[in-house]
């Protein structure tokens, strides 16, 4: 033992701080708080990098530590976001047989038609907004909302353990696949720890219940069937992650010069169909309507830490008197439309014969949507940081450590934003990208290769 502390007794302490910050994260924090809130990300980031950097070839001290910084919020109800009381709503309605794409929380209320014991705390635990619409949340992450409530039994504190137990297993899978996924691309699967580890990774998935990351494990579990050749059996693990979250749904025209024509003509038949097998039980006549126009919402009504739409209405509104309401509306229609274009851009001018040329492809098309995008919330970025390790860029890393600055917004009533703090981000970030896509490789934009 005495050995073994003096070879790692700066990472011990350091891993023993982490745990210190991460409880007064989790149950002495509100987010209206900016200044400790970003206190405590940023030592939690340096700490992080830190513990890496001097244990990265130490398997079981790096999962370890990451096991014992999500149990730290086991017991903790999220405290930065409000979504995980809709998710169990949701939940509780499949298990008292309702399917939550036909109602809205409060048509519910309104009908009285069923209750369940935590029926008002979790209506009075959402937004307003939320209540008012029909749910989004894809149906494998709607069976996983309604494992949970079940797990729990009647108790909002047991279906949010439920919840957490079950994104960090997925978590657990995304660290497995992702490391045997980087062995077999050539690369040091110690990589896969800066996913595992990030801050903002066990707050936003861990400790506020986003399933970004079961998403993620899905998606990764389905690469690394890929580069086993087992494209076959990868369709419908990706049909499982597009179910969860429909964002890998956009990477499919990618897959094209990877698998030849014939391949991905089949791979993208076999991912649609097992889609449609998953999403059957949920159909109705109604079913498209409803899901289509509260998914619509992102597009054309909220806003939040965005980067050149924020650009692009100061311009407007101040220099052209344009009206907000009607300028993210078409913004918005505008945007779907331009990375279509974009996405397609990547598919057929990139090679994309190898599989990290196919996964850089990903991170260009969705760090270019997030860009362009009118709401990018921080957990948005940990899909994008989950995947990124499999390639030479790094930015998601630093956007995962600047995105925190967009919390400064919940420090106001009417969450406004700072555009000051936003464009220190977002210089960051896309100062770093550009670094990366041009200043370090100087002979030719690295874009165009492999």
């Amino acid at each position: 033992m005495q050995s073994y502390w003096r070879l790692h007794r700066y990472p011990i302490l350091f891993a023993v701080a982490c745990i210190l910050f991460y409880w007064s994260f989790a149950y002495n924090l509100v987010r209206t708080d900016f200044v400790k809130l970003f206190m405590l990300f940023g030592a939690l980031f340096y700490l992080t990098s830190k513990i890496i950097q001097f244990e990265k070839w130490n398997f079981k001290f790096l999962l370890v530590a990451g096991i014992v910084f999500r149990l730290v919020f086991l017991m903790a109800e999220p405290n930065l976001s409000q979504d995980f009381y809709r998710f169990i709503w949701d939940g509780e309605l499949i298990k008292n047989g309702i399917n939550p794409y036909l109602y809205t929380p409060d048509q519910i209320m309104e009908q009285g038609t069923i209750s369940f014991p935590s029926m008002m705390e979790l209506r009075d635990g959402m937004t307003d907004l939320n209540a008012r619409h029909y749910s989004n949340y894809p149906p494998v992450n709607q069976i996983l909302f309604a494992l949970a409530a079940f797990l729990g039994g009647r108790s909002v504190l047991g279906a949010t353990i439920a919840m957490r137990l079950i994104v960090v297993i997925a978590d657990f899978g995304a660290l497995y696949f992702g490391r045997k996924l980087l062995q077999n691309m050539n690369k040091a699967n110690h990589l896969a720890f800066w996913y595992f580890l990030n801050p903002l990774v066990i707050i936003e998935i861990t400790g506020n219940l986003h399933f970004e990351g079961v998403m993620l494990f899905f998606f990764v579990w389905a690469l690394y069937l890929i580069s086993k050749n087992k494209w076959l059996w990868a369709t419908p693990v990706y049909a499982l992650s597009i179910m969860v979250k429909l964002m890998p749904l956009m990477f499919l025209p990618l897959f094209i010069k990877y698998l030849r024509f014939k391949k991905s003509a089949v791979f993208y038949s076999l991912v649609l169909l097992a889609c449609a097998a998953l999403l059957l039980p949920f159909y109705s006549s109604v079913f498209i309507d409803n899901y289509t126009d509260t998914v619509g919402l992102w597009f054309s009504n909220f806003e939040f830490n965005a980067s050149i739409y924020n650009v692009v209405k100061k311009i407007a509104v101040d220099y052209y008197e344009a009206k907000p309401w009607e300028l993210i509306d078409s913004y918005g229609s505008l945007i779907q439309k331009i990375v279509l274009v974009l996405i397609l851009l990547f598919a057929f001018i990139r090679k994309n014969r190898t599989l990290e040329s196919l996964i850089t492809s990903m991170v260009f098309a969705l760090a270019c949507y997030y860009f362009l995008s009118t709401t990018v919330h921080p957990w948005y970025v940990v899909f994008l940081l989950g995947f990124a390790i499999f390639t030479d860029y790094r930015f998601p890393l630093v956007w995962s450590c600047a995105i925190i600055l967009s919390y400064y917004a919940y420090t106001n009533p009417d969450n406004k934003e700072s555009l000051w703090l936003l464009a220190i981000e977002y210089i960051l970030v896309i100062g770093f990208f550009i670094y990366e896509m041009i200043g370090s490789r100087p002979k030719k934009l690295y874009f165009f290769k492999k």
